[in-house]
């Protein structure tokens, strides 16, 4: 079979597409037939060697969706033949992969597999940042940074969803456009206006409820300057690079703040809590409650090209490889 691997960390071009064995299941897992992977920023960092990972060379990504093919011994959460899909787990852009049958989560009939993979890591994350990690409900105002992109698409749509008020920014005019499309109420072109000023005029100074932060370095000051007293602010990301160290007293005096960085791993960490976040973003998809933009399907020989773009931030939406 064919799989994209690191063997050395660095820029893209170290993504190379090898020839190697079909893996076979042990114990508790299953081979899924990989109809389609996402594209995450979380794979960047494992191929730029930021994140802990297995012994080269390694299989990158960890997002996937297809059909379970072969089951190991003590497996009764699948059969051959499930339509799946998998996140966080390593190694999805390949034709096979071994995953952990409890890992593994049901795809409705009425949702793509394209779709489950473009949606479940993002999905499950927007999940746990709305429901989990600052409970959203009507009267909220939100505030998503990077509201076009994959994740922001999302969190825009289930804050929604729970009643909140959802206040976006976007780098042009064109994102500003599909962050509207997606639900955002209002949306903020933070290279044309300070979002910090709009945050505080489009709520009468009272500030938002909670951020929601990708971005990371460049957003991270106004981003707690932006929040009501007692709000909170959720880094999820760090596509402008990582924050410089603070005072947490600063928290103190700007309100009370509450700051977190949390991941996706800790909240699917047993089967239950993961089931129940999956389920809900891929029976919102079948419903149409919510939807997944994809930006690109490209072949998995390209997948160079498509980190170097997800990097570039030239993507709007999900790329996928197939």
């Amino acid at each position: 079979m064919k799989a994209i691997r690191v063997h050395a960390y660095g820029e893209p071009g170290v993504l190379v597409e090898d020839e190697i064995d079909v893996p076979q299941p042990g114990r508790g897992d299953a081979l899924v037939q990989i109809a389609a992977s996402g594209v995450n920023y979380l794979d960047v960092q494992y191929r730029a060697g930021r994140i802990r990972t297995p012994p080269f060379p390694f299989t990158v990504g960890m997002e996937g969706a297809g059909v379970v093919t072969a089951i190991g011994p003590d497996v009764d959460t699948v059969r051959v033949g499930d339509r799946v899909a998998s996140a966080m787990v390593l190694g999805s852009y390949a034709e096979y992969a071994v995953v952990p049958a409890a890992r593994l989560v049901p795809v409705p009939d009425g949702v793509e597999l394209t779709s489950a993979a473009a949606a479940l890591l993002q999905g499950m994350t927007a999940h746990y940042l709305t429901h989990s990690t600052f409970p959203l409900k009507a009267g909220d105002v939100a505030l998503v940074h990077a509201a076009a992109g994959g994740l922001g698409l999302l969190v825009t749509q289930i804050a929604r969803l729970l009643g909140a008020t959802v206040i976006g920014t976007v780098g042009t005019e064109a994102k500003a456009r599909i962050a509207h499309e997606a639900g955002a109420h209002h949306v903020i072109v933070y290279t044309r206006d300070d979002f910090e000023a709009e945050v505080k005029r489009l709520t009468d100074g009272r500030g938002a409820s909670a951020v929601y932060d990708s971005v990371g370095r460049d957003t991270f000051d106004k981003s707690l300057n932006s929040l009501r007293p007692r709000g909170g602010l959720a880094l999820v990301g760090f596509s402008s690079g990582p924050v410089p160290p603070f005072d947490p007293a600063i928290l103190g005096v700007k309100g009370s703040l509450f700051l977190t960085r949390p991941g996706l791993n800790q909240h699917i960490a047993t089967r239950e809590e993961l089931l129940w976040r999956a389920g809900a973003v891929l029976q919102w998809l079948s419903a149409g409650e919510i939807s997944v933009r994809i930006d690109r399907v490209r072949p998995r020989a390209e997948a160079a090209a498509a980190h170097h773009a997800l990097e570039a931030r030239q993507t709007i939406g999900k790329t996928i490889l197939v």
